[in-house]
């Protein structure tokens, strides 16, 4: 069991879209036999693992299962625990993670494939709402890029944005490329209290929305406000979740890039179990680099693909449902 998981790491950075079904066919066989929940979920659905010859034919793992089970492939330590945000009284997502380092490798390959060394960039982070969830795996992993540059990051600020300026001429100061990570309530607040700040300069990478905060708006409308405050020619957009260990960005107009090792697939919104003919439907994730937990899954994002690469983000299911304005993403 070691010698496959430590063989796998060690080559997950070489896959490439020649290869990816062939890998991730051999982990879903490894998965469907080593994790007891998604072992459980297979046999539940009368799965004949030895039937599955196609990627397309994997049965991907209902993200919720996150919340109320421990999906782990063999029986790591157990090191550090990432939780997803939520409400109060809410169950929240745990992502049990073996191997902190390799997420620290993983996001840092992800960067590096982008944009570049992270030495290269000051850190900026304006993240509220992670901030107040210890477990938040954004903030560990921003964390971790802010360690490795070479210029002390003025790290993160809070709301008191009156500080944001001076912290924004200190990073000028240092001659580097400077990336502002923001979620989207605090950029509109932000824009909100520093009007006319031009920030044209600076990377600004968004990585969630209104988070219960303010009214809910579409990625295209809060890019629009925010180009418009900051004097920007493109927001940037982070994906990822709790769930995964990599990441997806957009380097404008919320159009989704993933790593070699990550695939997206879009399931028809009435069956789960069916990969849609269209272009639009569920987002269900290949992450490779999920070896210690689960790396099919299948989330309550609602999406569009463009090609093999690239996707949107549309929205979310509603408790399960698509209706409301979900709805008018799919016509």
């Amino acid at each position: 069991m070691v010698d496959f998981i430590q063989s796998f790491k060690d080559g997950l950075f070489k896959i490439n879209h020649h290869d990816f079904n062939e890998k991730a066919l051999s982990l879903f066989r490894y998965q469907a036999e080593n994790n007891t929940m998604y072992k459980e979920y297979l046999t539940n659905l009368r799965v004949d693992i030895s039937s599955i010859k196609d990627i397309l034919q994997i049965p991907f793992l209902p993200i919720s299962f996150f919340k109320h089970h421990e999906v782990l492939t063999g029986n790591p330590v157990i090191r550090l625990i990432f939780s997803s945000s939520g409400t109060t009284g809410a169950e929240r997502s745990k992502h049990y993670v073996a191997d902190p380092e390799f997420y620290k490798t993983v996001s840092t390959e992800i960067f590096r494939k982008y944009y570049g060394a992270i030495k290269d960039y000051i850190f900026i982070a304006l993240l509220p709402s992670y901030q107040e969830n210890p477990g938040s795996s954004l903030i560990f992993m921003i964390n971790h890029f802010m360690k490795e540059s070479s210029e002390l990051s003025p790290g993160f600020l809070s709301k008191n944005y009156a500080k944001f300026p001076s912290a924004i001429q200190e990073a000028r100061s240092k001659g580097k490329k400077i990336i502002l990570f923001g979620v989207g309530f605090a950029l509109l607040d932000l824009a909100q209290e520093l009007e006319g700040i031009d920030l044209s300069d600076l990377i600004i990478i968004e990585t969630g929305g209104m988070k219960g905060r303010r009214e809910e708006m579409t990625r295209e409308e809060l890019h629009g406000i925010l180009k418009g405050a900051f004097k920007l020619e493109f927001v940037h957009s982070e994906y990822g979740m709790t769930e995964l260990l990599s990441q997806a960005y957009s380097k404008g107009n919320g159009v989704f890039e993933c790593p070699p090792w990550m695939k997206i697939f879009i399931r028809d919104i009435n069956d789960p179990f069916s990969m849609s003919n269209s272009r639009n439907g569920g987002i269900n994730i290949v992450d490779l680099a999920n070896i210690d937990s689960c790396a099919f899954i299948e989330t309550e994002d609602l999406g569009r693909k463009i090609d093999k690469n690239t996707f949107e983000v549309l929205g979310r299911f509603d408790n399960s449902d698509v209706r409301g304005c979900n709805l008018l993403y799919l016509n």
